[in-house]
């Protein structure tokens, strides 16, 4: 599926005429089994604004172009890129850019998202997307299933943490497939998962820009093992803050609510622009 997933260690990998490129970390999915299950929960359809990043061989690519008849994909390796281009310049338009460099704001609106994200670059690529997530209809992307445990975990376990709160925070999600790594060629040497996305209604977001929520986020987890008296206390005491929040916990048991109320609350406490 994807021509950018990380592949740990080992030679090239030839699949179909292409060798797979540790630079890019290609990873290919091959299990029929598995892509069925995806374009199952995908279920795309003519006519949606589909974008796949990263489509590689085109394990997805394909039967995606057999029930929707056009998408765009967004690749990295030019030889890849030139190869959609030539067998399917009328289906498929091919942005060659770096996903985390391309503005997907400019690809239209109520867009639907997907696609084997790489492993190296998959957390800023989450994080980039936000900025979009209002043109977004829903995203499906296969991570690195302890990625995917991230952005869903819940307060009060290892797992949780700023990429939990941020993500809640814009999106519903669910874990709905898990993957071992013999559905790839080559294999990687982890687990992933594929993650589904909804974008939450502006109403949900209560006004809140991500800048202020990253802002909380990164001062509280900035010492996640000690209490936030250690970190966020001082941070909040720099800004002038002066409301009551309970710093006798770690960033980990504070709730997603929370971390957005607080935020809220430290914007109110700025004095305005001059």
């Amino acid at each position: 599926m994807s021509s950018t997933s990380r592949r740990p260690g080992g030679g090239p990998t030839r699949i179909a005429g292409h060798t797979a490129r540790k630079r890019f970390g290609q990873h290919f999915l091959t299990d029929p089994g598995v892509i069925d299950a995806i374009m199952a929960a995908l279920d795309p359809r003519p006519g949606q604004q589909l974008v796949e990043i990263g489509p590689g061989l085109g394990a997805l690519t394909w039967p995606v172009l057999d029930r929707a008849q056009h998408l765009t994909v967004v690749e990295l390796d030019r030889d890849l890129a030139a190869r959609w281009r030539a067998r399917e310049a009328q289906r498929v338009r091919v942005i060659e850019s770096d996903a985390l460099a391309l503005d997907f704001t400019t690809l239209g609106a109520e867009l639907r998202v997907f696609g084997n994200l790489p492993y190296n670059i998959s957390s800023p690529l989450l994080f980039h997307l936000l900025s979009a997530a209002e043109r977004v209809l829903d995203q499906h992307f296969m991570l690195q299933q302890e990625v995917v445990a991230r952005m869903v975990a819940q307060p009060a376990c290892a797992d949780y943490g700023r990429m939990s709160v941020m993500l809640q925070w814009r999106y519903r999600m669910w874990d709905i497939l898990h993957v071992g790594p013999q559905a790839f060629s080559p294999p990687p040497r982890v687990h992933s998962a594929v993650v589904r996305m909804l974008p939450r209604a502006a109403g949900e977001l209560r006004g809140l820009a991500p800048e202020r929520l990253q802002a909380v986020t990164a001062a509280a987890f900035a010492q996640r093992r000690k209490l936030l008296r250690h970190s966020l206390e001082p941070w909040l005491a720099a800004r002038g803050y002066g409301g009551h929040f309970d710093m006798q916990r770690r960033a980990e048991e504070v709730g997603v609510d929370e971390y957005v109320q607080l935020a809220l609350d430290v914007a109110a406490n700025e004095p305005p622009a001059v």
